[in-house]
């Protein structure tokens, strides 16, 4: 009787404790399962709701009108061309749509006579099930040609036209450098500019790239409810594009077509602008077409201009770098007074100079003679500078030279411009790890050896010399009817302020008597012109020639480069031009023609002197 109480009731306390354990487990999981309830229910509402918001929301980006471009005085140079572009509804590419598909594109192709194949693999390329977005087949068709043919594809659901805009340059190759052109944006340009994956263009050269984030302005955007298969129901927010973005250069238009036909065959670069920076005109030669890069080019037609010797795609009025030859005399000449080089000392010039057994020549054969600084401006003397420059040294020169605005950009509105070269003995050791030499000092003083200068900043520095300040070139004149100020620095020392119009007399002289290298060449009646000529070396002559071969001796692509720079009215400066005639010869004989001519289209153009 005692062993079974013991065994019930043993069991019965098991039997308790197995219960106890499963509703445990049981209340366990009920409390794990309305957790979950209540996360799938309350929590991630917030969540859901978004992402059912997103499937029935759609929001399509506004693409805004690229501001236009014009001249001074309003003439458009870049414009925008009204057309249409042609969309195509995606996942038409499998089984059950893709002859609805291919008959779609076929009647594009047939109507405004395009290419079936492109336009398919364009589609084709773009199609894929993450894009619920319409497809374009061709960015731009002209208004007169659509509208004609639009009732061909208005009833067609899976068909769209849109109005579109295409870039439009008039004036074709006339300031192409300058102006530049727009091109289809890349998948690296989207990156680091998210407004061109929308417009799918971007500046790729000139003005259009310097100014790009401004002339494209901001996209708007359409947020508007959708069924399930894409089709609105209802607006929900749209804000419009921000595309007020209209830009005037200086650039006189008149005075560009002029000079352009004046260098038609000639390679080179001319800059004509105002003391205080304003460019009034500037081409870089030759030029090309810049309407051709809208729809894309041809391999052949890229091939020949690309291996054109001449290099019409380099900007050379700020990514050519040419010796500047006797162009820098000024500035060395500064640099001489500021390191106790008298104006009135004369050195001796008898057309060679022998030092550390090399000649060192003049251009002049039989030498100036007795010359003092204003006849070594005035005639050119190479010698005068190689003896003055021993005494002053490279460094001291380069100083001088650097702050007047070489090796370092001038700031132009242009991108990717080049620094140039002013060298001196830090420069090499850095650059070649080589010690510098004296000899290097003495061709470096006539402009010559590592020296290297863009056209943009020897305008730049002829603006100083003509008004002691140096000056920011500019092309963009005004930005919404908001004009830019000129920028001008004071760089010159009290001693170079105190010496300046002993230069200009000089520089004077050169354009105006009797053995002055630009005299015979320039004719601008009742029109006072200071400038200097430079004749810059692009191989150089072999110490066994005892006598230096005449330009016209030697094949054209040897031929020195041609400088001249000049600043007008010599009492009032108000005007530069500068011009460089690649392998020209002598600066003044290659330059000067021209530099009269631009001069007397600018009076006759009501400019005032």
């Amino acid at each position: 009787m005692v062993i079974l109480l013991y065994n019930f009731r043993h069991t019965t306390i098991g039997i308790g404790l197995r219960i106890k354990f499963i509703a445990s487990i049981f209340i366990l999981l009920w409390t794990i399962l309305l957790a979950r309830v209540y996360s799938l229910s309350i929590k991630s509402n917030k969540y859901y709701e978004t992402l059912s918001q997103k499937n029935i929301i759609r929001k399509d980006y506004l693409p805004p009108i690229r501001g236009i471009i014009t001249d001074r005085h309003g003439e458009l140079l870049a414009n925008n061309r009204l057309g249409f572009s042609i969309k195509i509804s995606p996942h038409l590419n499998n089984k059950t749509n893709l002859n609805r598909l291919k008959e779609n594109i076929l009647s594009i192709a047939t109507v405004f006579e395009l290419e079936y194949k492109k336009l398919i693999k364009e589609y084709k390329t773009q199609d894929s099930i993450y894009n619920h977005s319409l497809i374009t087949i061709v960015d731009f068709i002209d208004y007169d040609k659509v509208i004609k043919n639009y009732y061909k594809f208005s009833f067609n659901d899976t068909i769209q036209i849109v109005p579109s805009i295409k870039r439009f340059y008039p004036n074709n190759d006339n300031a192409s450098h300058v102006i530049g052109y727009i091109s289809k944006a890349s998948k690296k340009d989207y990156t680091s500019n998210p407004t061109s994956k929308i417009t799918q263009m971007i500046g790729k050269s000139g003005i259009e790239k310097y100014y790009n984030s401004y002339l494209e302005g901001r996209a708007g955007y359409k947020k508007y409810k959708v069924t399930a298969f894409n089709k609105e129901i209802e607006e929900i927010e749209r804000k419009m594009p921000d595309d007020n973005h209209d830009l005037m250069l200086n650039i006189d238009i008149r005075l560009q077509r002029f000079i352009h036909n004046l260098f038609i065959d000639k390679p080179g670069a001319v800059i004509v602008m105002k003391t205080d920076g304003e460019i009034l005109s500037a081409g870089s030669f030759p030029e090309y077409d810049i309407n051709m890069f809208i729809n894309g080019i041809s391999v052949e037609k890229w091939d020949k201009i690309r291996f054109d010797f001449n290099h019409p795609f380099t900007n050379k009025l700020v990514n050519g770098l040419y010796p500047p030859g006797s162009i820098i005399k000024m500035g060395v000449a500064l640099s001489f007074l500021n390191n106790n080089i008298s104006k009135y000392e004369s050195f001796n010039c008898t057309g060679d100079f022998y030092y550390s057994d090399r000649n060192f020549r003049c251009w002049k054969d039989k030498g100036h003679k007795n010359t003092n600084m204003t006849k070594a401006i005035k005639e050119s003397c190479d010698d005068y500078f190689y003896k003055g420059s021993l005494r002053v040294g490279i460094n001291n020169i380069s100083d001088t030279l650097i702050r007047m605005g070489f090796s370092q950009k001038s700031g132009v509105d242009l991108p990717n411009e080049f620094y140039g070269v002013i060298p001196n003995k830090e420069w090499k050791k850095n650059r070649y790890n080589r010690s510098w030499l004296v000899g290097e000092t003495l061709i470096s003083a006539i402009g010559q050896g590592y020296t290297l200068t863009t056209p943009m900043q020897v305008a730049q520095y002829t603006a100083l010399l003509a008004t002691g300040l140096l000056p920011k070139p500019h092309f963009a004149k005004s930005m919404n009817g908001k004009e830019i100020q000129p920028e001008l620095q004071d760089v010159l020392t009290i001693n170079e302020k105190k010496n300046l119009p002993f230069i200009r007399r000089a520089m004077y002289k050169v354009c105006n008597e009797p053995h002055g290298t630009a005299i015979n060449y320039l004719h601008t009646p009742g029109i006072k012109l200071a400038g200097k000529t430079g004749t810059a070396q692009v191989v150089s002559i072999p110490q066994s020639e005892k006598k230096r071969m005449k330009e016209f001796e030697l094949k054209h692509f040897q031929r020195s480069h041609a400088w001249l720079s000049v600043y007008f009215p010599y009492k009032n400066p108000k005007y530069v031009i500068t011009i460089l005639a690649e392998h020209g010869g002598h600066g003044g004989h290659a330059t000067g023609a021209e530099t009269s001519k631009i001069v007397n289209y600018m009076k006759k153009l009501g400019y005032e002197f």
